[in-house]
C-alpha cells in the first residue's frame, strides 16, 4: 500500500539520532519540563518569528489554553470555519463560548474573511482561522477586521508548521497562534504534542502557568489549570526533526506540483493551487471530484492509501445540533465534503509511487 503519510520512513530516516539523544535523555534524568522543552521553546519561537512559545500537550490544549488566556469562556462568540477538523470548534465549546461559523473559499478551503463582518455581535470576542491542508488563511482582511472590531485573532496553524503568507511564517500572523505536534503532521513527534506561540508576554506567561496546573510556584496555585506539558522525550525527538523540516516541506511542494503538472487536464479532477499570498506546505494533496467513491475505491483497490477531509463538516455534525444549523447554510464547506479527497503527500513518496498513482488516475475511466 503506497500511504498518505509514511510515518515509519519519515522516523527511520532519523532513528539513528534518536538513538543517540534518547541515551543522553535516559542519564538527564529529567523527563518534564526539561532542557529539550526549553530548547525546543526557544528554537520554535525564534523559526515562526514570535517572542515566545509555551509547548503543552496537544494541539487541541494548545486552542483550549490560548482561549482561556485571553479570557473567552462562557456567553462569548468565536468565528470560525465549519471545514475543519473537529477540534477547532470542540476548544471553543470547551470554554463554553458558542463557535459561530462563516463558510469557506472554494478554492482555498479557508475560511472566507469576506463573509465574516456580518456575523460579527457584542458577544464576538475572536476570530479562529485555520490554515487548511497546509494553505495559509487570508490573513490581512481578517486582521483588517479584527482591528476595526477590536477582536482577538487566534491562528489554528495545526496544519501548516512553515507555511507562509505574503513571506511571513504562520504563526506570526495573528494575536497568537496554535500548532499540533501529531504524528502526521508537516512537523510531528511519535506520539501528542502541541505548542502555542505569541508575542504577548502576558498571554504567554498565562498559558505556562495553565498548563501546569494553574502553578508558577511550585505548590501554589494562582488559577485552576491543566496537566498539559510536552514530554521531554517529544521534545528531544522534535527537535531533530525540526532540522530537516524546511527539507521535508520542500520536498512536498516538489511533489504537489508535480501532481498539477501531470493530472491538469483532467476534467474529473480539481486540484488545489496556491494563491497568490500563500506558500502551502501541502500538509495534504486534496483533489475534488463528483465521483470521489469512484475513485477512490478505485485507487484503494490498486494500493493507494486514500482519505475524505472531511466528510461532514462542522455545522451538520450531532455534537452542534443545538446551534440549529441546517444543511444548506455552508454551501461551499457542504460541496467540499462531497467532493474532496486526500492522495498520498509526504516527503518520502518516492517518484515512482507517484507515478503509479499519477498513471491510476490518468487511467481512470469517468463514470458519465
Amino acid at each position: 500500500m503506497i500511504l498518505l503519510s509514511d510515518l515509519a520512513r519519515q522516523f527511520q530516516s532519523i532513528k539513528q539520532e534518536i538513538f543517540q539523544q534518547f541515551e543522553l535523555f535516559i542519564d538527564s534524568g529529567k523527563y518534564i519540563i526539561g532542557d529539550y522543552v526549553s530548547l525546543l521553546e526557544k528554537k520554535i519561537a525564534d523559526k515562526v518569528g514570535t517572542s515566545y512559545a509555551i509547548s503543552v500537550a496537544n494541539g487541541t490544549d494548545a486552542l483550549i489554553l490560548t482561549l482561556e488566556a485571553y479570557g473567552i469562556g462562557e456567553g462569548d462568540e468565536v468565528i470560525t470555519t465549519p471545514y475543519t477538523f473537529f477540534a477547532t470548534a470542540e476548544a471553543i465549546s470547551r470554554r463554553g463560548a458558542k463557535p459561530v461559523f462563516v463558510d469557506v473559499d472554494p478554492v482555498t478551503y479557508n475560511m472566507d474573511p469576506f463573509q465574516v463582518e456580518a456575523l460579527i455581535t457584542p458577544r464576538t470576542k475572536a476570530i479562529l482561522p485555520v490554515h487548511l491542508f497546509g494553505q495559509p488563511a487570508d490573513m490581512d482582511h481578517i486582521n483588517l477586521l479584527a482591528q476595526k472590531y477590536g477582536l482577538v485573532v487566534i491562528e489554528d496553524a495545526c496544519q501548516a508548521f512553515g507555511a507562509k503568507y505574503k513571506g511571513r511564517p504562520v504563526g506570526s500572523l495573528g494575536d497568537a497562534a496554535c500548532f499540533s505536534f501529531f504524528p502526521t503532521k508537516n512537523l510531528g513527534t511519535m506520539g501528542d504534542g502541541g505548542i502555542v506561540v505569541t508575542s504577548n508576554p502576558e498571554i504567554a506567561e498565562k498559558i505556562r502557568k495553565l498548563r501546569h496546573h494553574g502553578s508558577k510556584v511550585k505548590y501554589y496555585h494562582d488559577d485552576l489549570g491543566y496537566n498539559s506539558r510536552l514530554d521531554e522525550l517529544h521534545a528531544m525527538i522534535l527537535l531533530i526533526a525540526l532540522d530537516r523540516i524546511d527539507i521535508w516541506n520542500d520536498r512536498r511542494r516538489i511533489l504537489a506540483e508535480r501532481y498539477r503538472k501531470e493530472l491538469f487536464h483532467l476534467p474529473y479532477l480539481d486540484l488545489p493551487e496556491d494563491s497568490k499570498d500563500s506558500f502551502s506546505v501541502y500538509h495534504l494533496f486534496c483533489i475534488g471530484s463528483d465521483q470521489r467513491d469512484f475513485i477512490t475505491t478505485m485507487l484503494q483497490e490498486s494500493g493507494v492509501q486514500t482519505g475524505v477531509y472531511y466528510p461532514c463538516p462542522l455545522h451538520l455534525q450531532k455534537a452542534y445540533d443545538h446551534l440549529h444549523y441546517q444543511k444548506g447554510d455552508f454551501p461551499a464547506a457542504e460541496k467540499l465534503s462531497n467532493r474532496l479527497f486526500a492522495i498520498p503527500m509526504n516527503p518520502f513518496l518516492t517518484e515512482s509511487e507517484q507515478d503509479e498513482i499519477i498513471s491510476l488516475l490518468k487511467n481512470f475511466r469517468s463514470i458519465s
